[in-house]
């Protein structure tokens, strides 16, 4: 995989993402495969599914390669570089004064491993040391909310 920094060229739609899934779930897969999924799970049409999957080439996500009379298309990016990347992106856009109270409703949301718990436990004692008493609006020019 590959990094994302100048994969996407705009946004990755809903349909494109269900896509996306499909591929990284399954790995390198033909067009036959992918097309079989979506049908069952969304009801589209091949042409429609087509469409998307040459999208996803344009914007640099999938490659494709040919097999004989068929193409296989692997994911560029894993799907974790593409969650933190839009999530990176999502976050930008909000007031830093309040991403932890987001991360704390997502937390309690999200299904997690032991295993995540740990390393989550980790990440933050690690950054409780440099943590601010307080996070700064990043919202104004003066940093007044």
């Amino acid at each position: 995989m590959t990094k994302l920094k100048n994969k996407t060229q705009g946004n990755v739609s809903e349909a494109e993402w269900e896509v996306m899934r499909i591929v990284w779930t399954l790995g390198e897969v033909h067009t036959g495969e992918i097309i079989e999924q979506l049908q069952i799970k969304k009801d589209w049409s091949e042409s429609t599914i087509k469409t998307l999957m040459r999208r996803l080439v344009k914007k640099g996500l999938l490659r494709t390669r040919k097999e004989g009379r068929r193409f296989l298309y692997s994911a560029t990016v894993s799907q974790s570089q593409m969650m933190i990347k839009v999530t990176t992106e999502m976050m930008n856009h909000m007031c830093d004064m309040h991403k932890g109270q987001l991360l704390i409703a997502i937390m309690k949301d999200v299904p997690l491993s032991k295993s995540d718990i740990a390393t989550l436990e980790n990440e933050l004692k690690a950054k409780e040391d440099t943590a601010p008493d307080e996070v700064d609006c990043n919202c104004l020019a003066t940093g007044d909310c």
